[in-house]
């Protein structure tokens, strides 16, 4: 029954023209920053550890910006997963540094994309499919029936998606063999056995270090590919992204440290449209409590 109400909502939401979709939104999230929430609670906790010099006012001043691109990007999940192809993608006005991506491509051993929370980034996969064949990973949600709107949805225009998993790894492989590229979300909990603590923000997070153990074994070149969301459903803009140049580094502990860093650069640039939402520092260094269990 829950399902048929997601699928049913995410219809409904792909019916409206996009400034309608992203108006809905951000009452939406207005509504989350007025109201005593969770939502509302981990993004200041965010705020106050990642932007320490930043006044109360302005803290609160982000967070509510931050809660309303959070509010449209849930809205438009109808529009990103439901309407086709062509039509999501003739959303897209313009695109930032494409060069680096041919320039890239060009080396022949394939791109890795980092692909932060920051805009909309379902269609930064989207846009990166209709360019050069895709591999992403990504981490199956818990109702398997939601999987399947998922994968339909990411794999309309031609993205292969891979779990988190050997499997999934081995993918990622032979999609770099292949000359293609493969995707990965740079800033989520890898969980057990797949982090390292480096810095993020200056915070102790647990990184993912499958990207960097990709490229020291491929040679793949790394960058950074995000959507910005434009005002008032205007559509979006497509960045791509040198990383430093330590990413690429055999040091392990300087390679996902390099990619924090290149990541909070791009964060830096468009700092409202962040998922502040995500409990990034839940899992801490032994010994280290949670920062959101006070705030619960």
């Amino acid at each position: 029954m829950r399902l048929i109400a997601i699928r049913l909502s995410l219809r409904l939401l792909a019916w409206l023209p996009l400034p309608v979709n992203h108006a809905l939104g951000g009452v939406i999230g207005w509504l989350f920053y007025l109201i005593p929430n969770n939502v509302k609670n981990t993004t200041l906790v965010n705020l106050s550890l990642c932007m320490p010099g930043l006044t109360n006012s302005e803290k609160k001043k982000l967070a509510r910006r931050s809660l309303i691109e959070t509010g449209k990007s849930a809205t438009e999940m109808g529009a990103v997963w439901f309407w086709g192809g062509q039509k999501i993608l003739g959303k897209v006005r313009s695109v930032q540094n494409p060069k680096l991506l041919q320039d890239a491509m060009d080396q022949g051993k394939g791109v890795i994309l980092l692909t932060p929370h920051l805009g909309c980034w379902e269609i930064s996969g989207l846009y990166q499919t209709s360019q050069y064949p895709i591999t992403s990973l990504y981490r199956p949600p818990r109702m398997q029936k939601l999987e399947e709107i998922i994968r339909e949805a990411r794999e309309r225009t031609g993205a292969t998606l891979v779990p988190t998993s050997t499997t999934g790894v081995k993918a990622l492989f032979t999609a770099l063999a292949k000359k293609e590229t493969i995707g990965i979300l740079p800033d989520q909990d890898p969980g057990g056995d797949g982090g390292i603590f480096v810095p993020f923000f200056g915070m102790p997070a647990n990184t993912i270090k499958l990207a960097s153990r990709l490229t020291q074994k491929t040679g793949a070149p790394v960058l950074l590919l995000y959507a910005e969301r434009l005002t008032h459903g205007h559509g979006y803009v497509i960045h791509y992204h040198k990383p430093g140049k330590d990413i690429y580094s055999t040091d392990l502990t300087v390679s996902a440290t390099a990619m924090n860093r290149s990541v909070e650069a791009c964060i830096r640039a468009l700092p409202s449209q962040y998922q502040w939402s995500y409990k990034r520092f839940k899992r801490r260094p032994s010994g280290e409590s949670s920062p959101y269990d006070l705030s619960e």
